[in-house]
């Protein structure tokens, strides 16, 4: 059975992912506020589970009828969260703080059945151990990729692929930001398996 399926981002990384598994879909962003969450929640497999799913279900109303998928990232060091930056200087203290260090990331995705309101998550752990850096490494890598809205203060999917030695996980497309994998499994839990049937994308505001 094909439903449609919404993704709750307009990140062109997760569309792509997307794509990549055949998978028709719209994309919307989800408007959702993060701040409640990050207050209340303070261990980072629960905050990337339960804004993962929030997110997924703020587009509900909206979209009655969909299956609708959600996902959020949440770095962590040493079991402190590592928040999105927001500055260059914010951005730049947070990779002195992690070089030459290992870090988490964990990667969850929701998928949530409009009709029914029922919801399945899946949750990918990797672990990236960061090269040591110099401080004007640091400083020339933010200034040309402008992570600061990422957790961790860097995007693996350019440029900041050259900060690390080493990804250990199970799926790589997780630290782009969807594991694919945990995808495939949640939509055959809600009844849609791979080929799936062609239906018109559309990218929404």
């Amino acid at each position: 059975m094909t439903r449609q399926v919404i993704l709750a981002s307009t990140s062109s990384y997760r569309r792509a992912l997307l794509k990549q598994i055949g998978l028709p879909h719209e994309a919307c962003a989800p408007g959702l506020d993060e701040a409640p969450f990050h207050a209340r929640v303070s261990s980072p497999k629960p905050l990337a589970e339960e804004l993962a799913e929030a997110k997924a279900r703020a587009l509900c109303e909206r979209y009655p009828q969909a299956l609708i998928l959600g996902s959020d990232q949440v770095a962590e060091l040493d079991g402190e969260i590592l928040h999105k930056p927001g500055t260059v200087e914010r951005a730049c203290a947070q990779l002195q703080a992690t070089a030459g260090r290992a870090l988490r990331l964990w990667t969850s995705v929701a998928l949530v059945d409009a009709v029914t309101s029922e919801a399945w998550v899946h949750t990918s752990l990797h672990t990236l151990k960061m090269r040591p850096l110099r401080e004007e490494q640091i400083k020339c890598y933010v200034q040309r990729d402008q992570p600061l809205d990422c957790a961790g203060s860097f995007k693996i999917e350019s440029e900041g692929i050259a900060l690390f030695e080493s990804i250990d996980g199970e799926d790589y497309t997780a630290i782009i930001g969807l594991p694919l994998m945990g995808v495939v499994s949640l939509l055959e839990a809600a009844g849609m398996s791979y080929p799936w049937e062609d239906t018109e994308e559309v990218s929404q505001d």
